[in-house]
């Protein structure tokens, strides 16, 4: 059973105590597992009701509609619909369809106007016209989560709670994602998402009230079911870097064998483009050894505790490029 924590103490500065005790908490599920829940996240209800509702109306659209927002359409920006199977992990495809959406850029940034890639507008479809709103309130409400999520990994770790916030998130990268998982029988396994670990700092999981989500710990695979009210968070491959593998982005994966439709809801809250990330002083010896052991422990080999000297653009778009591998030939 993953831990459940509440992190309500880490909005409020004046609750020293709790907010030391939660963070304490905090660090441990880093630790041991990579993965908690999190209540006392300030993402009303009715918020994530208007979210789910929009959601399960765009897919429900004919394809052909679905399409006039394909992914092609959003160019270097990475926006739009993908549809099933239009998504690999470790080069098999995936029985999902997905929305990839992320913070909206006007076309007057000065990184939308260098060419970045993952940075630019949405693409929205035209209906149902709820679902824009629905997500640009989700995603500030889920941004400050994050935010306070991390204040906790940083006292965690004996940093000042704004540590992350002075380094690498006063501009993150934030990427949302809205995936649907077909029903399939329960005797078939296709993998709605394949083993694989997140990227950058966090993630914050909304799921509806379908099971899926798996997660790999030291004793097995274990299941991380819905639970009313909160979320799930997992910590991704930069935490890792940044404490030489002491916090763990762990493997996990989805496979939807309830015989229903599922929804889930990450938004991923990763470092600047632009910076590099390196391990904090009190991790940065890392030896071969260190690194040969990270490989030997992932399904794909790669250890990223392995020299690397580029930003986290760099290792995003490496990662990224694998899953729509015909998509980064035309953009990047």
């Amino acid at each position: 059973m993953l831990p459940i924590i509440d992190i309500s103490a880490l909005f409020d500065r004046a609750q020293r105590d709790h907010r030391e005790r939660t963070a304490a908490r905090i660090g441990e599920a880093c630790r041991t597992q990579g993965f908690f829940y999190i209540t006392g996240h300030r993402i009303a209800e009715e918020l994530q009701r208007a979210l789910q509702a929009a959601s399960r109306e765009f897919f429900a659209l004919p394809q052909a509609e679905k399409m006039r927002i394909g992914m092609l359409r959003g160019g270097r920006a990475w926006r739009g619909y993908f549809p099933v199977g239009g998504e690999l992990t470790s080069g098999k495809p995936d029985r999902k369809e997905g929305l990839y959406l992320g913070t909206p850029l006007p076309q007057g940034d000065p990184r939308v106007r260098a060419g970045w890639p993952l940075h630019g507008d949405n693409l929205w479809p035209e209906r149902p016209r709820e679902l824009r709103q629905a997500v640009l309130d989700y995603m500030a409400v889920a941004e400050r989560a994050a935010h306070a999520v991390l204040e906790g990994v940083a006292l965690s770790l004996g940093l000042d709670d704004d540590w992350f916030l002075r380094h690498y998130t006063a501009d993150p990268t934030v990427l949302f994602r809205i995936f649907h998982y077909p029903p399939q029988a329960p005797d078939e396994v296709q993998w709605g998402v394949g083993e694989h670990t997140d990227y950058g700092l966090l993630t914050l999981l909304l799921q509806d009230a379908v099971p899926g989500l798996q997660v790999k710990t030291r004793q097995g695979w274990i299941a991380a079911p819905p639970i009313p009210g909160t979320l799930v968070c997992n910590i991704g491959d930069m935490l890792d870097r940044l404490t030489g593998g002491v916090y763990r982005s762990t493997p996990h994966r989805v496979l939807n064998a309830s015989g229903r439709e599922r929804y889930s809801f990450p938004l991923f809250f990763d470092p600047d483009f632009s910076a590099k990330v390196t391990p904090l002083p009190q991790h940065a010896r890392i030896d071969a050894t260190q690194v040969a052991a990270d490989r030997a422990d992932r399904w794909d080999g790669a250890s990223v505790l392995a020299p690397f000297d580029g930003t986290y653009g760099d290792y995003l778009l490496g990662k990224v490029g694998k899953v729509f591998p015909q998509l980064l030939e035309r953009v990047v």
